[in-house]
């Protein structure tokens, strides 16, 4: 599976001081070859395993008209690149922690789509060795953990405006809004919600089984299918897909599971991306806070451990032999 890059501009974001970002523009486009080829299959890869937010452009998105403009030809892609790098400096500066770095706009097809992607590339410096045995310092651009990192799908945009997935960008770390810049540099809104998609799903298992007056037993067998469906499409890269997953589990009273989400009101969308942490519900309860961290298998709620609302008390009956040793260790006995 290929990687064609049609154009790429890079340029960057020097930061002075505090309040200040200078910007340094390049007079031409790079030049693909094997190193830029590998330096965007790299991006890419890290770029679609990491868990991303979905978004789409506001009516007044700067971005968005500069974006058509260059697509219809009125525009050169450079030039376009130029521009959009001054507004993204201005949104930077903004923030205490913008520290600056290389801007990457990347149009490339992958899979017979077309994407346009944008980054702002950190550099960290490392040592090496060469052929004399001499140690020597280099820079690199640090692709494994860039957090700011924006991706049009323009083949959906275009086809599909009403579409809400076709704009993803990367989940700021704790602590740093670089997803509120960012968005505000794309002049984007909150597109599909992943996360309550897959927590509507859940929701929608819950009732069915409920519904369907299932006992304990049969109900974590129906949430291990769900699971089991799900984690496949998610190791394999794909969405869930309501029509195959309602093919998947069995019927009550005739009814399939997709009919019941549609006559309960779920507003599932047909498909849409699973969401690992939140999967993770159907098989298991976790939960930490004040120094205590608890996860166990769903099947053991009611045989070996037990929750009074009453009291917010936890009884476990049998504790695993390491932490059991533990204990022992510590009381003495």
């Amino acid at each position: 599976m290929s990687l064609d890059i049609e154009q790429i501009a890079l340029h960057q974001l020097n930061k002075r001081d505090e309040q200040t970002l200078d910007v340094v523009l390049r007079d031409t486009l790079l030049t693909p070859n094997a190193s830029v080829d590998e330096m965007m299959a790299e991006l890419h890869r890290v770029y679609s395993a990491k868990s991303k937010a979905y978004g789409l452009f506001n009516e007044d998105s700067e971005l968005k008209e500069a974006l058509r403009s260059c697509r219809k030809g009125d525009d050169d892609f450079l030039s376009f690149s130029r521009a959009a790098t001054g507004r993204l400096r201005d949104e930077l500066a903004k923030y205490p922690f913008a520290e600056g770095g290389v801007v990457l706009f990347c149009h490339y097809r992958f899979l017979a789509v077309e994407y346009l992607l944008v980054a702002v590339l950190s550099s960290r410096s490392s040592m090496r060795v060469n052929e004399q045995l001499d140690v020597s310092s280099i820079h690199y651009l640090d692709i494994n953990h860039a957090d700011i990192v924006a991706r049009i799908d323009l083949t959906e945009w275009e086809t599909n405006p009403e579409s809400t997935r076709y704009l993803t960008f990367l989940k700021g770390r704790v602590g740093r809004k670089v997803s509120d810049f960012f968005m505000d540099f794309l002049g984007a809104g909150v597109g599909l919600d992943t996360k309550a998609q897959n927590r509507g799903l859940l929701q929608a298992v819950d009732d069915f089984c409920t519904e369907a007056q299932l006992d304990k037993n049969e109900r974590q067998n129906y949430r291990q299918q769900v699971y089991t469906y799900c984690n496949e499409q998610l190791q394999a890269g794909e969405e869930i897909a309501l029509d195959d997953l309602s093919e998947e589990l069995p019927p009550w009273n005739d009814k399939k599971f997709k009919e019941f989400t549609q006559e309960q009101g779920y507003q599932l969308e047909e498909t849409f991306p699973a969401d690992r942490s939140t999967l993770r519900q159907l098989t298991k309860f976790a939960g930490s806070g004040g120094g205590l961290t608890i996860n166990f298998d769903a099947m053991l709620m009611g045989e070996r451990i037990f929750w009074d609302p009453a009291t917010d008390t936890l009884t476990i009956k049998g504790t695993p032999p390491n932490l059991r040793d533990q204990l022992q260790r510590k009381s003495g006995k």
